[in-house]
C-alpha cells in the first residue's frame, strides 16, 4: 500500500475577495496545472506550521490565524494524499512567484475556468461556498417566505433552501421562480422536491432529501456538472451514497437536540467529527447550531453550519 503523503493547502484571499492560485511548474507532479498554494507537511511539523513555512517560502506572506476549511483524502495511481485546507484571510507581504511560479488572483467565480489536479476539485467547491446555509422555515405563507428570504439577502446571506413541503407544488415552483430571480447575481438558491423540476429552474442548485439519496444509490448524478446538488445525510452509509452520486456538499444532522426534529437522536460534535474524517466534500453541520456554533463546527472539519431557527431574519 502507497504511503499518504500528508499536504498542506491554502485558500488566500486579498482585501476585494478574490483568490490566489500558483501554476505548478511542468517538471513537477501534476505539472502544467493551476493549484492552491501550499506543500508538503516535514517531519515535526503541524498542519498549520507547514502552512506558514510553506507560503512564506513560495509567495513572500505571512499568514495569520489560518481557519480549517476541509480535508481531503485523493488516490492519484502513483500517489496517495492527504491534503489539510486552510482558509487565510490575513496575512502580510506582498503575495508573488517567489520560486519563480506564475500566481494569480481570480473571482471565485472564474474559478471553474482554471484546470486543477483532481484533489484540488473539492477545494474548488469549498472555496466557492459561504460558511452558513439557511434553510426556511415550514408552515409560513409563500409572501412571508419571499420577505423573510428578501431580509435574509440584504443581510448578506449567499446560500438559501427553499424548504417548503407544505406548499402545494403550484405555490412552492411560484415562489421558486421568484426567489430565483431574486437570488440571481446575489445568493446561490437550492430547490427541494421531485427531481423532475429542476429542468424549470437552470439557475437553482438542488437539495436530496436522505430518501431520494438512497433511491439514487448506484445511478449517475443527477444535475450536471456546474449546477450545485446536495444531499441531506445522518451517517456513514448516506455520506458513502453522497460521495458516490458526486454530490457537491451535504448537510448533516442533527448535532444538538433540535425544536424542528425534536425525536431524533442528537450525533453531538465528536461523532460528527469522526464520520467527517473520511468523507470529502463540503459539509453543513445542521441541528440546534445557530452563528456562535460555526468556529467549533470548522474545528470538526465541517465547511460551515446550516440553519432554520438559528439563521432566519424573523421572529418564529
Amino acid at each position: 500500500m502507497k504511503k499518504r503523503v500528508h499536504v498542506v493547502a491554502a485558500v488566500i484571499r486579498n482585501a476585494q475577495q478574490e483568490i490566489l492560485l500558483a501554476l505548478r511548474p511542468s517538471d513537477k507532479h501534476m505539472g502544467g496545472l493551476w493549484e492552491f498554494p501550499g506543500g508538503k507537511c516535514e517531519a515535526g511539523e503541524s498542519p498549520t506550521q507547514a502552512l506558514t513555512r510553506e507560503l512564506q517560502e513560495e509567495l513572500g506572506i505571512l499568514i495569520t490565524a489560518p481557519q480549517p476549511l476541509i480535508q481531503v483524502r485523493h488516490d492519484y495511481p502513483d500517489l496517495h494524499v492527504l491534503l489539510d485546507v486552510y482558509a487565510v484571510n490575513t496575512f502580510s507581504g506582498r503575495a508573488h512567484g517567489a520560486e519563480g511560479q506564475q500566481v494569480r488572483w481570480v473571482q471565485p467565480s472564474a474559478l471553474a475556468d482554471y484546470q486543477f489536479p483532481a484533489a484540488n476539485r473539492t477545494i474548488v467547491t469549498a472555496a466557492q461556498l459561504p460558511q452558513r446555509y439557511l434553510i426556511t422555515p415550514e408552515q409560513l405563507a409563500p409572501e412571508q417566505l419571499y420577505k423573510g428570504a428578501l431580509q435574509a439577502l440584504d443581510g448578506g446571506c449567499q446560500l438559501l433552501q427553499l424548504r417548503a413541503a407544505h406548499l402545494t407544488e403550484t405555490e412552492y415552483k411560484a415562489l421558486a421562480q421568484r426567489l430565483e430571480r431574486l437570488c440571481d447575481g446575489r445568493a446561490q438558491l437550492m430547490l427541494k422536491g421531485d427531481l423532475a423540476w429542476q429542468a424549470e429552474f437552470a439557475q437553482a442548485g438542488w437539495h436530496l432529501t436522505a430518501a431520494q439519496l438512497q433511491a439514487l444509490a448506484g445511478q449517475a448524478r443527477p444535475l450536471p456538472a456546474g449546477r450545485l446538488l446536495a444531499a441531506s445525510c445522518h451517517n456513514a452509509h448516506e455520506l458513502q451514497w453522497a460521495t458516490e452520486l458526486q454530490v457537491d456538499f451535504v448537510t448533516l444532522s442533527p448535532v444538538l437536540p433540535t425544536l424542528t426534529h425534536p425525536n431524533a437522536s442528537a450525533m453531538g460534535w465528536e461523532h460528527a467529527r469522526a464520520l467527517l474524517q473520511d468523507f470529502n466534500a463540503p459539509t453543513f453541520l445542521l441541528g440546534g447550531l445557530t452563528e456562535q456554533d460555526l468556529a467549533q463546527a470548522c474545528e470538526t472539519g465541517a465547511q460551515g453550519v446550516a440553519g432554520i431557527r438559528g439563521f432566519w431574519p424573523q421572529p418564529l
